[in-house]
């Protein structure tokens, strides 16, 4: 067929079949969405930036063995965790550290397809709140490569301490999974079964 025949769109080089995912951009009914990196990006900066000011905050001022109690059984009370969430797995920072990494590039390598701003601000929240605790393992003191200690300071007294970048990959991974749940299924009506 000749350009004049297939329609404006297919002459402006919108070719349904062609490959999206080097420029970004994928095809849903016709419609074409860039990916929202941008917005991915600037979550995970905000949340890092977030983490890190907390965290030198939290050092300094609760690096004496000071306890501040806020409201019911929320306290800010200074741990530092060698091991992984929730304080297990001590010792095995560096293990830990490598994992994230590895998270953290499937994740970016995923954000291509956060056409979504949902999806974006689930993956920054993600990402930012992996590089914040990534940061302390390779920056504080501890023992070799990535062995760092993360610092916690946020504590519940019913739930392990945790910090910023915990609370973002918690709701970050909470509100990916609620994109994902939602988002329609090829051959699905609702996206909630197949």
């Amino acid at each position: 067929m000749t350009a004049a025949a297939t329609g404006p769109a297919d002459a402006a080089g919108d070719d349904p079949d062609a490959p999206a995912a080097r420029t970004g951009d994928s095809d849903r009914g016709g419609e074409r969405h860039r990916a929202r990196w941008p917005l991915l990006l600037g979550v995970a900066a905000l949340v890092l930036a977030v983490d890190q000011l907390t965290k030198a905050w939290a050092v300094a001022a609760l690096g004496d063995g000071r306890i501040i109690d806020l409201v019911g059984s929320l306290r800010l009370r200074l741990t530092v965790n060698y091991g992984s969430a929730f304080s297990l797995a001590d010792g095995r920072g560096p293990l830990i550290s490598l994992l994230a990494l590895a998270v953290v590039a499937v994740l970016l390598r995923t954000g291509r397809h956060a056409t979504q701003a949902s999806m974006a601000v689930a993956l920054g929240l993600v990402v930012g709140g992996a590089f914040g605790n990534l940061i302390d393992r390779a920056f504080r003191v501890g023992d070799g490569f990535l062995g760092g200690g993360v610092v916690d300071f946020v504590d519940l007294q019913w739930w392990p301490v945790f910090n910023a970048a915990d609370a973002a990959i918690v709701v970050g991974a909470t509100l990916l999974f609620l994109v994902q749940w939602r988002e329609p299924q090829p051959g699905t009506a609702t996206g909630r079964g197949g």
